[in-house]
């Protein structure tokens, strides 16, 4: 049975799996603890996560592990310390997979009885630790996790004739292969990876690489520290017969300082001859992200790559986990370390936060690297791509968050391609280029190292423009489809009146998209200009002065708004059945009655000629239904004409004694 993971971003279940292992505990285990436990294990449930994770928070994890390129078995020691958070600590909770093994539990050097009967464990701490306090936890474990790609924790494989061991944790599987705490919003302050391979393999994970230390048995130690907040999910390894490839790039806010792009990729024959291009590209796309977004958010330690067989990437922080280096992978998960690593979704629901942005940086980079013509083919696709289907929420709902539904999360269409053009059009609305990503260095500055939501980012970029960005975000971000754009226009000599229609595609949850959009309107004589007008509601009539001859409308020419086009009409006929009406009585005394068989109401003119053509009375009415007095007149012949948008319908009446 499917349940949500929402709690585990607030208060969170604490239900287990069934029991797959026993271990004895002692006395430690007080009566209380034991009914809990209980009553706990006789729960079967797909999610697993307790609310004991809540009760601290983890400043540091040192990771200090024994690990092969050729197999998925891991051994060593992860090490909490963690401030106690709840009004006490008595039961110490994390979380790995049953199948792995607990050796020990060291709570502040105290060895204590461990239960991992599902895929987390309890450690009764004896003495509950009080609110405010800090404490080591210390877990030796070894095991052999399944291994499997995406979303399996750890994989092991062989690729160009090198075999390779790589982890990716994201969403839910760092308990894969490390004793782990799956809390998005509880990131450690840093890390430390200690990784013991084979002499003949090199290992690569976050932050800067302090030693490589000779190990007995002819092993080497790989020692990465980290001095940057993390989540659980960005800590990883990988390790193969690699060679070391390291360039440097030279943000502008660096100055005289480089910054080093490590890349570890197999040492065999052609390898890095086919990938070096690629991989030296990355130089200028993170000068440009540091220009664009803010300097790299681990400038003081660095960016890198290890190559692995993984069908794709995956952003782990300052160290890329990468199956291959095109121009639009790089960029994708180079721009995570600012948006999914130094800007962390709060929520699994908010993965907008991560993958939308990631996913508009590579449009970024498209646009001021190979030009607009790169960037427009990129667009092109995602907007294609977006409106391939009707309905479909960038916001995922809590109750399609669980275990075993990962790729609604990492939708292709909705989580990355339709939110990286919410954020295209979100620079549309701001109509300032300089202001919008004005906007995005001030949200890293205020989010970066920690978590958020998308309204949290709604609410800094409302801030920062000073717009009011509710219904973009209510029907953009949480609602759902797209819009189609039909026009109806006509034209005198003074004006250009349109009338702008649109159908939207999941109406039952998204009715309307209230927002700008742009309109090329091309001339007779060759010249064009493009005006800006605000949709706020399913039809618009908009009256535009305008004396040059239009040929023909384009609805969003460069490109800027989600959206199909339906109809662009001219249609003289159309308006005249809009000026439709019966008067009478004719003839008539004192009260003329105009009825217009268009129900609809429109901003229409009613004027009353004389014979010589003088007007003697005008009156502009939205209503269907129109009385004019003519009492006051004398009796003669009148014409009666009744316009709109310059159409003109004329009928005469009588006025009598």
């Amino acid at each position: 049975m499917q349940k949500t993971l929402f709690f585990i971003l607030l208060l969170s279940l604490f239900f287990g799996r069934g029991i797959a292992q026993n271990h004895t505990h002692n006395g430690e285990m007080t009566c209380s603890h034991a009914k809990f436990f209980t009553e706990y294990m006789k729960e079967s449930k797909d999610i697993v996560q307790s609310p004991y994770l809540f009760d601290y928070d983890v400043k540091f994890y040192f990771l200090d592990i024994t690990v092969d390129n050729s197999s998925t078995y891991v051994e060593g020691t992860v090490t909490y310390n963690a401030e106690v958070v709840a009004t006490q600590l008595d039961t110490f909770a994390f979380e790995l997979i049953s199948n792995m093994t607990v050796d020990e539990v060291l709570i502040n050097g105290v060895s204590k009885s461990v239960i991992h009967n599902t895929d987390e464990a309890f450690v009764p701490v004896g003495t509950a630790i009080p609110q405010g306090e800090m404490f080591e936890a210390k877990i030796t474990y070894h095991g052999t996790p399944s291994s499997g790609g995406f979303f399996s924790g750890i994989t092991s494989t062989n690729d160009w004739g090198k075999d390779v061991t790589w982890t990716l944790s994201e969403p839910f599987n760092a308990r894969d292969w490390w004793p782990t705490k799956q809390v998005l919003e509880d990131k450690a302050d840093s890390v430390w990876v200690f990784l013991t391979t084979d002499e003949n393999n090199m290992a690569g994970s976050e932050g800067t690489l302090t030693a490589v230390t000779p190990m007995p048995d002819n092993k080497l130690r790989y020692e990465w520290k980290s001095s940057y907040p993390i989540d659980y999910y960005l800590i990883s390894f990988a390790v193969s017969e690699y060679q070391d490839y390291s360039i440097y790039a030279h943000p502008d806010a660096m100055g005289n300082d480089s910054l080093l792009i490590q890349n570890f990729v197999y040492d065999a024959p052609g390898c890095l001859e086919q990938y070096k291009d690629g991989i030296d590209e990355s130089k200028e796309i993170i000068e440009l992200y540091s220009n664009l977004f803010s300097l790299y958010p681990f400038s003081e330690e660095k960016y890198g790559h290890c190559l692995t067989a993984l069908g794709g990437g995956m952003e782990h922080q300052t160290m890329t986990t990468i199956g291959g280096f095109s121009f639009y992978l790089v960029a994708h998960e180079m721009g995570h370390m600012w948006f999914g690593d130094n800007i962390t979704c709060a929520t699994w629901s908010d993965i907008w936060i991560n993958e939308g942005f990631a996913t508009y940086a590579e449009i970024l980079a498209n646009e001021f690297i190979n030009g607009e013509s790169a960037m427009q083919q990129r667009i092109n696709s995602i907007f294609t791509s977006t409106m391939s289907e009707p309905g479909g929420s960038t916001y995922v709902p809590p109750d399609e968050i669980y275990y075993g539904n990962e790729w609604r999360i990492f939708d292709g269409r909705l989580s990355y391609n339709k939110g990286a053009a919410i954020l295209h059009m979100l620079r549309f609305e701001f109509q300032d280029d300089d202001l919008f990503f004005d906007a995005l260095k001030q949200y890293t500055q205020q989010y970066g190292g920690s978590t958020a939501t998308g309204a949290d980012f709604r609410d800094k970029m409302a801030e920062v423009s000073g717009l009011d960005l509710t219904d973009f975000f209510n029907q953009w971000y949480y609602g759902e489809g797209y819009p189609t754009y039909s026009i109806q226009w006509s034209q005198d000599d003074a004006n250009m009146y349109m009338e702008i229609s649109q159908t939207v595609s999941k109406p039952s949850v998204t009715p309307l998209f209230k927002m700008l959009m742009a309109y090329k309107l091309n001339f007779t004589d060759g010249t064009d200009t493009t005006i800006y007008l605000h949709q706020t509601d399913n039809v618009n009539d908009f009256m535009i002065p305008l004396s040059k001859t239009v040929s023909g409308i384009i609805i969003d020419p460069d490109n800027r708004v989600v959206n199909k086009e339906g109809s662009i009409t001219t249609n003289t006929r159309e308006y005249e059945k809009m000026l439709e009406f019966t008067f009478g009585p004719n003839p008539v005394k004192d009260k003329l009655n105009i009825f217009f068989t268009d129900e609809k109401s429109r901003q229409r003119e009613i004027t009353v000629y004389n014979l010589t053509g003088s007007i003697v009375k005008t009156i502009e009415s939205n209503d269907n239904k129109v009385t004019v007095d003519v009492s006051s007149l004398p009796v003669s012949t009148y014409i009666l004409e009744a316009s709109y948008r310059g159409n003109k319908t004329t009928r005469k009446f009588v006025k009598q004694n």
